[in-house]
């Protein structure tokens, strides 16, 4: 998951991701454009476990990074590249101390400039602004574009923003300077599949990021 010049994308998988046909879907997306990341943000219970390793296995071997949320144990079992938490500082922490800097630890559930400010004195490898399945208007969230344009202004650790519903969102999400565009309905919802999609993506993110 490098951080470059250019914004990439980063895909936030469906909560209800159907273990039998989601991985198909998922190789398609990754097939078509650069893909920093998965994050798999699926529900838990029974085959999580077997559908967090499935779905790690596609994204590294489409050489993306795979971040499971939130669960530590699932990430370390289901061998993925890191973990994002977004369900407090206490266990940001935990997840920053077992898993960095062999593993990525991002940060989620920052609701306010103090809030990634505590996140990335922690020493995390991204923060990420919006919800991953917060995804509910065409546009980003207001404050998530805020936050986001505000950070990747002032601070080296990358910005993850979440684009909206609306592959039209992508160039607005990239105009905040982030390293990384989050998708998620917008890709797994797309009328032409999830690999136009993503093209489509990659295309609104051109020219890149602005420099420095």
């Amino acid at each position: 998951m490098d951080s470059t010049d250019a914004t990439r994308l980063i895909l936030v998988t469906p909560p209800d991701a159907d273990p039998l046909a989601f991985p198909a879907l998922l190789t398609e997306a990754l097939g078509g454009g650069d893909v920093a990341a998965v994050l798999i943000a699926s529900a838990a219970g029974k085959g999580a476990e077997q559908l967090a390793a499935t779905l790690v296995e596609v994204a590294q071997a489409a050489g993306a990074a795979a971040l499971v949320a939130e669960d530590t144990r699932l990430a370390g079992h289901a061998r993925a590249d890191g973990v994002h938490i977004a369900t407090g500082f206490d266990n940001l922490r935990r997840a920053a101390e077992s898993f960095r800097p062999k593993r990525i630890v991002g940060a989620g559930g920052l609701a306010s400039r103090h809030d990634a400010m505590q996140a990335g004195e922690i020493g995390v490898d991204y923060v990420f602004f919006g919800r991953p399945h917060g995804d509910t208007h065409d546009s980003p969230h207001p404050k998530a574009l805020d936050l986001a344009e505000w950070w990747s202004d002032l601070m080296e650790v990358p910005a993850v923003i979440m684009a909206g519903h609306s592959l039209k969102s992508v160039g607005e999400a990239a105009a905040t300077n982030s390293a990384f565009v989050a998708l998620h309905s917008a890709v797994w919802r797309h009328a032409g599949g999830p690999a136009e999609a993503v093209a489509l993506a990659q295309a609104a993110l051109a020219p890149g990021r602005r420099a420095a």
